[in-house]
């Protein structure tokens, strides 16, 4: 290697062949004619004029790739020129350059020449007429503008009108990438909630409809496969049930139809008595402690005590929470009791029925159980999580000691629900 720099020249555009052919071809017509922009100059002879011409039109092929070179170079044949007799083709084609030079080069060139070429214009009018003192000097500051200052500005509207376009167009293309962002996380999360809610409502009838089943096929008792097969019936019944009302909403998500689907926590009774039945061969009893507080039950009432309200979503999530705790215990846990308690923190301070926690933690016995058990995915577990974080919650699940605890805070605030 000899060290020596090659400078790659690219080459020129189309247009920019048929431009400076034109160009030329313009100025040898004009120049073969004898017209000339400044006839009375005869210091040079007349076909000295055509060296300007010339060195501009080659430049022309080069206005788009090196914009400042050009400009430098056909700033020098104008000065030129104007020591012969001159061409008009030449005055035309720098103007052209000057525009190139604003459209094509650099930001920074192209901010700068608008200003500089509209100062030489005013330099040169003021210095004009202060030589000459005539009314015909002020000509002379208009032709510089024309020759400079006008392609200068030409050509900085252009590009500001370019820049914009793309701008706008960049701004579209991100707009349309973040909707269709927006739109693929929509679908995920519409997703992985009807996935929750499927597991939810579905699991707990198909676990039930296992074990039983196995019961009734591993014990050789008909009073026990009777059992087992009402218990299977029921959950069965139970569970398509769930099917049809999940399939309406899917297929119609009408107001009243989604207030009937949506569980709350009214419904946990009803809920742990089909537990009992289902968990009643594994030795399993299911307890309710509900510590929320609440008004009392009037005398005689067929109702229990009434709770402080709860945003629907905390609800759902409280509700689904249990259920899959309770689905989970009759697939895992040993003979003993299941507790279900609820209990509710209030905000420092005290305050009316907003704010505060919802605890809800349910604790079922941890070891080996007789008969059959129903495999597990771990797929509870997630949606707990999910239906607790969604909620801006805290979730926890594991063994303490002989006992499976389920443990999940979920925020009352209506700002903290956001989902």
């Amino acid at each position: 290697m000899d060290g020596s720099v090659t400078l790659k020249i690219p080459p020129p555009h189309r247009d920019d062949v048929l431009l400076a052919g034109c160009s030329v071809a313009a100025g040898l017509l004009l120049w073969s004619l004898g017209v000339h922009s400044s006839p009375g100059r005869d210091l040079l002879p007349a076909w000295a004029a055509l060296v300007p011409l010339l060195v501009l039109g080659a430049m022309e092929l080069l206005r788009r790739s090196m914009p400042r070179l050009t400009l430098a170079v056909g700033t020098a044949g104008l000065i030129a020129d104007q020591f012969t007799v001159g061409n008009l083709a030449t005055v035309l084609i720098f103007t052209d350059l000057m525009y190139a030079a604003v459209v094509y080069g650099k930001p920074a060139m192209a901010r700068r020449l608008p200003v500089q070429t509209g100062l030489i214009t005013v330099a040169v009018t003021i210095a004009a007429v202060a030589w000459l003192r005539t009314p015909q000097a002020l000509l002379i500051g208009v032709v510089t503008g024309i020759v400079s200052f006008g392609p200068a500005l030409t050509g900085a509207t252009l590009r500001n009108h370019r820049e914009a376009a793309v701008a706008a167009r960049l701004r579209a293309e991100q707009t349309a990438l973040l909707a269709e962002m927006d739109r693929s996380q929509a679908v995920v999360a519409e997703r992985a909630r009807m996935a929750r809610e499927l597991h939810d409502m579905v699991a707990n009838h198909l676990s039930a409809i296992a074990i039983h089943s196995t019961a009734a096929l591993s014990i050789d008792s008909p009073a026990t496969s009777r059992e087992a097969l009402g218990v299977i019936r029921e959950n069965s019944v139970q569970g398509l049930a769930e099917m049809r009302r999940l399939i309406g909403l899917l297929r119609d998500a009408g107001a009243g139809q989604e207030a009937v689907a949506t569980p709350s926590l009214d419904g946990l009774d009803a809920l742990l008595e089909q537990a009992r039945t289902n968990g009643a061969a594994s030795g399993l009893d299911f307890v309710l402690r509900d510590d929320r507080p609440g008004e009392a039950a009037e005398a005689g009432g067929t109702r229990g005590p009434t709770r402080d309200p709860l945003p629907a979503p905390v609800e759902l999530a409280a509700y689904r929470i249990v259920q899959e705790s309770l689905t989970n215990a009759l697939k895992h846990a040993a003979p003993g009791a299941v507790t279900v308690r609820l209990a509710r923190d209030r905000p420092a301070g005290g305050g009316r029925a907003g704010g505060g926690a919802l605890h809800v933690v349910v604790e079922s016995p941890y070891g080996e159980r007789p008969g059959p058990r129903a495999p597990g995915s771990g797929a509870g577990l997630i949606g707990m999580r999910e239906r607790t974080e969604l909620l801006g919650g805290a979730f926890e699940a594991g063994r303490a000691d002989a006992v499976w605890r389920v443990r999940a805070t979920l925020p009352v605030e209506e700002e903290a629900v956001r989902a």
